[in-house]
């Protein structure tokens, strides 16, 4: 006999009156249309089919779309004051030298000048180094090529954040 069971978390979330879930997904990527589609396709029987759902919202995302859940990103260096996910993602900057977060202010700023928007990385994990070498690896991308490698990004992070969202226990 197949077992169904539902952890906790999934069951919670799953069980969201749909204005809970959609902010709550909201949280997870700023882009409005991932949200609706993610939210439409409730419930989820497995964490594995609630990501696969994430990736495929990702990929249908117009680029008006990625540039919707780009603008709930900060900028790498600068988390929102108050929002535990982007400082908890950006610790690899938290303790920089000054040097390198003023190097990484002023690449951020010429990336945005050029691709129009903030640069996107999954940071979790990343070292302040290692960001500042991605972002000088990829102002150099074509925009198509970049857009791309921001919709990989972004499909990391949120799987990292529907993660935290329906695997923990409380």
């Amino acid at each position: 006999m197949t077992s169904t069971f539902t952890p906790p978390g999934l069951a919670r979330f799953n069980d969201l009156e749909e204005r809970a879930a959609v902010a709550a997904l909201h949280e997870v990527c700023a882009s409005m249309t991932w949200v609706r589609r993610l939210t439409a396709a409730r419930p989820y029987a497995t964490a594995d089919e609630l990501y696969a759902a994430s990736d495929a919202a990702l990929a249908e995302l117009t680029a008006a779309d990625l540039a919707e859940a780009m603008a709930g990103h900060p900028p790498i260096g600068r988390p929102r004051p108050g929002d535990p996910a982007s400082a908890r993602e950006q610790r690899g900057m938290a303790g920089a030298s000054e040097e390198l977060k003023a190097e990484m202010l002023e690449l951020n700023l010429a990336y945005q000048e050029k691709f129009g928007h903030v640069f996107l990385i999954c940071a979790t994990g990343l070292t302040g180094e290692r960001m500042r070498d991605a972002v000088k690896e990829r102002i150099g991308n074509a925009p198509e090529r970049e857009r791309e490698i921001v919709r990989t990004e972004l499909g990391k992070i949120n799987r990292i954040r529907l993660a935290r969202l329906v695997e923990e226990d409380a």
